[in-house]
């Protein structure tokens, strides 16, 4: 049975222009807690939910309603274990208001933990927060936080990090992700997964897990010769791919070919191809009963060992314990 000896504060900053989902989202998974809790008949539920504003009342959102604000930001007690900052198109104007950041600092220091759902990334970072911490935010917007605050190490993959106390998420349901994943530090493992279940969602996704795959980068790839050698190298994986053959196939010399195709995609030939790789088996781990040395084979790896030593490089577990987390019934 669970045991709770205090109930955590939680603390949600909202400003005008937030993104309702943003704040409601984490909000919403902290009281699938609390709700769960009850069910099974504890006296001290693990949460209480704070919406803090620049002051008590309503606060419009970007999608139109108002979010009500219990607290003010800077009278808010400093009894808050876990602060999170919401993020939408009203971060830039909060980031740039000396006193909202000095607020959002002066909260921060007595926090067991400090998070930030999508662009509220702008506003922990203009607060210092984030100076010297790895940091995420929607991938839209993660270049412009590392030119704005170069003192972040923005890594702009994965749906959320942890540096130290400090925990930043990529866009809008990566919050959620990241609430599950303080659930299941506080709660444990078990709790966290039914609390997944009551929300109809799937404690599945691990910080590690990318933002976006490669077909999506391939998307964004002007239409030409370029995007027809992508298109090709995704239909045969498991094919020997060199800049010679690809250059080839896209009538242009090496030289050529490697800075256009990394001007064009951010990435060199040889990751686009290792990254489509791993997508691919993803994919097939995620969605058929294939024996994973048959996925290696197919998807360019050449056997199974050569696959495993590639997952556990790029993110950080086994295709076995991908399998498990990720797949869906057969």
């Amino acid at each position: 049975m669970l045991k709770l000896s205090e109930t955590k504060s939680i603390g949600i900053i909202i400003f005008g222009g937030c993104n309702i989902i943003d704040a409601t989202g984490p909000a919403g998974v902290f009281g699938a807690a609390n709700e769960l809790a009850k069910q099974r008949g504890v006296n001290v539920l693990p949460y209480r939910i704070h919406f803090i504003g620049s002051a008590i009342g309503p606060i419009a959102t970007s999608a139109g309603p108002s979010l009500y604000a219990t607290k003010a930001i800077d009278l808010a007690s400093d009894g808050i274990d876990t602060l999170i900052c919401a993020g939408g198109v009203g971060s830039r104007a909060m980031s740039n208001d000396a006193s909202a950041v000095n607020a959002v600092a002066n909260l921060a220091i007595n926090a067991r933990r400090v998070v930030s759902v999508c662009t509220g990334a702008f506003v922990l970072a203009a607060s210092g927060i984030l100076n010297g911490k790895r940091a995420v935010s929607h991938w839209a917007h993660c270049d412009n936080l590392a030119r704005r605050f170069p003192e972040v190490i923005v890594d702009p993959d994965p749906i959320f990090v942890r540096d130290d106390n400090v925990y930043t998420s990529a866009g809008i349901t990566a919050g959620m992700d990241l609430t599950l994943a303080l659930i299941e530090e506080d709660l444990g493992r078990s709790f966290a997964t039914e609390v997944a279940k009551e929300m109809v969602m799937f404690l599945k996704r691990p910080g590690t897990q990318s933002q976006f795959s490669e077909h999506l980068r391939v998307q964004m790839a002007p239409d030409g010769n370029l995007k027809d050698v992508q298109l090709w190298i995704l239909k045969n994986l498991a094919d020997h791919h060199t800049v010679e053959n690809l250059a080839e196939r896209a009538t242009m010399s090496p030289r050529s070919f490697y800075r256009h195709f990394k001007e064009t995609t951010g990435i060199t030939p040889s990751r686009f191809v290792a990254e489509s790789r791993v997508d691919a088996a993803k994919r097939l781990l995620e969605e058929s009963p294939m024996q994973i040395k048959a996925i290696a084979a197919q998807c360019g790896f050449g056997d199974e060992e050569r696959m495993r030593r590639t997952f556990h490089r790029r993110i950080g577990i086994s295709p076995d314990d991908y399998r498990q987390r990720f797949s869906s019934t057969f």
